[in-house]
């Protein structure tokens, strides 16, 4: 049995226009006093209606987010979930919109203003054109980049957080070089070129680090299916057709090195002793298996990015609204020095 807004303010000791507040205005109620506002109208079973308090706030009480992954991937599915923790806890909805190509982009950007049915556009991943920031500033809908370009203001973002892949990838680099790999393989997925995406920054600036040092790695493609899985066994046999193992790999991210690891270890190599492996990101596994890598927090970051979305949304522009999240290295078992010889 569902109960009255007169029962959650007599609960929390507030008065109806607080508990009203709380699910319409949050900006206007303590975060402790809407805290318990929220937890006492879950207990009792209320809800406000989100047409009416939208009609009130003027808002739609919804955020889009724009994603280039499947949602299954690890990086994909921690953002959405960092973004929820504190939207959710703000009456705010995700509407979540999977974008493949610059064509799909352009098409979002042409109807949400039509639509207006966004308080916010939250761009995971990759870039955006200036013709579309424009679109939406045109009726006041705030753009945040997660990880989307490293000059996010100068492509009009509203606010950005982003963690510095170039750092990232040239940290991976600088350890394979540092351990002594001059045969190295990198990795990568196949990406739409319309698109600017994040990890094609680290493949550049990783490429770039170890030509300048001199050597020049191995380009390897993986192949993603249309379920998002990645192709590991192509990558296999990609390497073994080279003319010489390398005797280290560097990956895009974990969700290929962790696989690799186990088909590398089928196909009669040992790692580190035979082929060391690098990935990128700290995801699930990587420390139960010893994946040397890159940390980030996506979950960190898309909490950063869901509260400068709300202070851009309430109208206070605080300062800092462009942040690069340093990136770490995390030395585990998959990486040593070469092997003399390498069969």
């Amino acid at each position: 049995m569902s109960s009255s807004i007169q029962d959650v303010a007599k609960a929390a000791g507030v008065s109806i226009s607080t508990v009203s507040r709380s699910f319409t205005r949050p900006d206007l109620v303590s975060a402790k006093t809407r805290e318990r506002v929220l937890r006492l109208a879950d207990e009792l079973n209320f809800s406000l209606s989100r047409s009416a308090a939208a009609l009130k706030s003027g808002r739609s009480l919804r955020i889009a987010v724009l994603m280039s992954g499947h949602l299954r991937m690890w990086f994909t599915a921690s953002v959405i979930e960092g973004l929820n923790d504190v939207f959710h806890a703000q009456g705010y909805d995700i509407s979540i919109f999977q974008i493949s190509s610059a064509e799909e982009r352009r098409e979002f950007f042409a109807m949400l203003p039509v639509r207006r049915n966004a308080d916010a556009v939250i761009v995971v991943s990759f870039d955006i054109d200036a013709a579309e920031t424009a679109q939406l500033a045109s009726i006041g809908v705030p753009i945040i980049g997660v990880n989307s370009v490293a000059d996010a203001e100068q492509h009009g973002f509203a606010a950005s957080v982003t963690i510095d892949d170039g750092q990232g990838a040239t940290l991976a680099a600088r350890h394979l070089l540092t351990l002594g790999h001059h045969d190295i393989a990198y990795i990568t997925t196949s990406r739409d070129v319309s698109l600017h995406f994040s990890v094609r920054g680290r493949f550049d600036v990783f490429m770039d680090y170890c030509t300048r040092k001199g050597v020049t790695p191995h380009a390897i493609e993986c192949q993603v299916d249309d379920d998002g899985h990645y192709e590991i066994g192509d990558v296999v046999t990609q390497l073994m057709s080279l003319d010489t193992m390398p005797t280290a790999i560097a990956c895009q991210e974990d969700g290929i090195a962790l696989p690799l690891i186990f088909q590398l270890e089928r196909n009669g190599f040992t790692v580190p002793g035979d082929v060391s492996v690098i990935g990128y990101d700290d995801s699930f596994y990587a420390d139960d298996i010893g994946l040397t890598t890159i940390r980030q927090d996506p979950i960190e970051t898309a909490h950063i990015a869901a509260h400068m979305t709300l202070d851009l949304i309430n109208g206070n522009n605080k300062d800092h609204q462009f942040r690069t999240l340093s990136a770490q290295l995390v030395v585990r078992s998959s990486t040593g020095k070469p092997a003399t010889t390498v069969q």
